[in-house]
């Protein structure tokens, strides 16, 4: 399933995940230390819709933020 906004064209971005071990030196420890790296990725909230395009109502995945915005037509 393709997670693409129709409308706006907002799509995964990849990111990392750090994972830390450690008492911080604000709490008395020696600090924070990083272990491992991993990739990860932020999904964007798209939700298939039925809206009104060209004068005719369809299905169209669209993400959260334009649903709230009222970019679209509802059917």
């Amino acid at each position: 399933m393709s997670r693409v906004c129709t409308i706006c064209g907002k799509r995964p971005v990849a990111g990392r995940s750090i994972a830390r071990r450690g008492l911080a030196k604000k709490k008395g420890g020696v600090g924070k230390k990083i272990t491992g790296v991993t990739k990860r990725r932020f999904l964007p909230n798209i939700q298939t819709v039925r809206a009104i395009q060209n004068g005719t109502t369809r299905r169209i995945k669209v993400c959260a933020a334009c649903i709230k915005a009222g970019r679209i037509k509802k059917a």
